[in-house]
C-alpha cells in the first residue's frame, strides 16, 4: 500500500548511546536513512527500482534541528514524506516524536539520482515520480536544506585516518551517517560531556571509498558553532561540509 506519510517506531538501544548517555547523532542519521529507504520502496522508487534504470539515490543535503536527545529505551515515532522536487533535488522531510506527540527532532533532506556508469546527475523523471504523493506544503523545518559555503580558513585540522570496510554502504562508498560520526568523534571527551548538538547542516560533495586517507578541517565561528570540511588527502578533494550548533547541557 502506498502511503503518502510513512511512520515507523524505533526503540533506543544501549549500543546507540554516546558518552553523554543520549542517542548518538550517528544513530539518528541512520534512523533517517532507514525509514527513507523503506518508504521509497513502498512508493515504487526504492533502490531496486532505480537500479533497473541504471541509477541510484545519493543524499546531497541534510538539515536537522534537535529539541531533545532521547535516552536508552526511549520509544520514538519517526514520520517521513516526500515533498516533491526542487530542480535536480528530490525533497524528503522527517519528524521525530515521542509516542505522546512531544517533538524530538525535525529534518529535511535533498536527494539526487545518479547514473551508475557516467556518475552524472539525472533530473527526477516525471515517469518516476508521477502519481506519487508529494506533500509540498507540509514542511518539517520550514525550509530546504541549504548550501554551506566553502571554508576560507580553519582553526584546527585533524590527524589523518583511513576509510574502513565498516564505513561503507551497499554501494561500497562511505555511508552518509559515517561522516557525522567522523566529525563528532573529533570533539574532545570533555566537550561532549558539557554540550550536545542542537542542529546539523550537511552538504555531501563527493564519494569516498575504502582505503582513502581522510582529514577534517574545522573552523570555530564561536564557542558553540563549528564548521567542518572533510577532505581526501590523495587529491585534496572535499567530500563533505558540516555545520553543527551546540548547546550547553545545563541549559
Amino acid at each position: 500500500m502506498q502511503e503518502a506519510i510513512y511512520r515507523k517506531e524505533y526503540s533506543v538501544h544501549v549500543y546507540e548511546l554516546g558518552i553523554d548517555e543520549k542517542l548518538s547523532p550517528f544513530a539518528l542519521f541512520n534512523y533517517f536513512q532507514d525509514i527513507a529507504a523503506e518508504h521509497a520502496v513502498n512508493l515504487g522508487f526504492g533502490r531496486e527500482d532505480l537500479l533497473k534504470m541504471n541509477c541510484f539515490w545519493v543524499l546531497s543535503r541534510m538539515a536537522v534541528v534537535v529539541k531533545n536527545w532521547p535516552l536508552w529505551k526511549d520509544r520514538l515515532v519517526i514520520t517521513t514524506w516526500p515533498r516533491g522536487t526542487d530542480r535536480f533535488f528530490a525533497i524528503r522531510d522527517f519528524k521525530v516524536e515521542y509516542p505522546g506527540g512531544n517533538e524530538v527532532a525535525a529534518a529535511t533532506s535533498s536527494w539526487l539520482i545518479v547514473d551508475i556508469n557516467t556518475r552524472r546527475i539525472r533530473k527526477p523523471d516525471e515517469n518516476l515520480l508521477k502519481n506519487r504523493p508529494g506533500l509540498a506544503d507540509l514542511s518539517a523545518t520550514g525550509a530546504y536544506a541549504g548550501k554551506i559555503e566553502p571554508l576560507k580558513e580553519f582553526t584546527d585540522i585533524s590527524g589523518s585516518f583511513m576509510v574502513k570496510t565498516s564505513d561503507l554502504d551497499v554501494h561500497r562508498h562511505t555511508n552518509n551517517a559515517v561522516y557525522i560520526k567522523w566529525v563528532t568523534d573529533a570533539y574532545s571527551h570533555d566537550f561532549r560531556e558539557k554540550y550536545f548538538p542542537c542542529s546539523f547542516e550537511v552538504n555531501y560533495l563527493a564519494e569516498s571509498k575504502q582505503g582513502d586517507e581522510i582529514i577534517i578541517k574545522t573552523f570555530t565561528e564561536d564557542n558553540l558553532q563549528f564548521y567542518h570540511s572533510v577532505f581526501r588527502t590523495a587529491d585534496n578533494t572535499e567530500l563533505c561540509r558540516i555545520r553543527i550548533r551546540w548547546r550547553n547541557c545545563m541549559h
